[in-house]
């Protein structure tokens, strides 16, 4: 099926959302808890599965096959389709969930077909199928960040993406290798060859605190990379929260909790 032509703008910088025109009946995709806003008139329908019309025609097996790959890339069994119910054009919002950039990905001008991280999608057009690309090289599986499973998007529609922090776009000629942290790849296009790589050095496995391995993309391709992984700044925000019965880590003040106490933050 071909996919619906939806048209789309990105409004923000740090905190991204991406607002979707619908024409009558056209429909737009999206993971659940993405939504922002929508006009009037828009319809919203949970699906089973993928929401591609290949998942949607291929009676229940099918559609329960399409929703445990799902599952094995840590999303919801289902999905949300927004249908414009209205005679005129209309517009559904849906938003990043943590500080970064979306990314419009147009798959047509990819050979049909982007690999991303696992959580990386957001939302895309009726016609995109939502599938699971699995690794085949034992090393990437094991320590590749990502492991055996990462997300593909398939069709000739538009769909995005969302990543953390500040974006980074790679053009790789053939042959052409960029070496990235296993955490910072957002997706790259199907000819890029993904493996992983030992650091190397006792000194540098042991105290550099970058991990043992990174991951090499090499071209030719497009790769996209991002600065800051939900993870990592999932972990930074764990190691300063306050712990039970002790105190949480100070902001370099000299005064430590009196100084909490002096510029308003009184929590005992």
């Amino acid at each position: 099926m071909k996919a619906h032509e939806i048209d789309y703008t990105i409004y923000g910088e740090e905190m991204q959302y991406v607002e979707i025109e619908l024409d009558p009946q056209e429909v737009v995709i999206a993971e659940a808890g993405s939504f922002m806003m929508m006009d009037n008139g828009i319809q919203m329908e949970t699906i089973f599965g993928d929401g591609s019309e290949q998942n949607q025609n291929s009676g229940l097996f099918g559609k329960l096959l399409s929703a445990g790959k799902r599952v094995l890339t840590g999303e919801s069994l289902f999905m949300t389709a927004y249908i414009n119910n209205n005679h005129g054009k209309s517009k559904a919002c849906f938003a990043s969930p943590y500080p970064g950039k979306i990314i419009p990905i147009d798959l047509a001008q990819f050979n049909g077909k982007f690999i991303c991280q696992k959580d990386a999608f957001l939302c895309a057009a009726k016609g995109v199928a939502v599938g699971i690309e699995f690794s085949k090289k034992l090393g990437r599986g094991l320590f590749g960040g990502e492991g055996f499973i990462m997300q593909k998007l398939e069709g000739d529609g538009m769909a995005f993406v969302h990543s953390g922090g500040t974006l980074a776009k790679r053009e790789l000629a053939h042959g052409e290798v960029l070496k990235v942290d296993t955490g910072c790849i957002v997706g790259f296009t199907q000819d890029v060859d993904y493996d992983i790589e030992f650091i190397g050095g006792i000194k540098n496995s042991l105290f550099g605190g970058e991990g043992l391995f990174y991951a090499t993309l090499r071209g030719p391709g497009t790769v996209y990379v991002q600065s800051l992984p939900f993870s990592r700044l999932a972990d930074r925000i764990i190691a300063s929260a306050p712990k039970a019965g002790g105190s949480s880590r100070e902001e370099g003040s000299i005064l430590g909790g009196l100084g909490n106490l002096l510029d308003g933050d009184n929590r005992f």
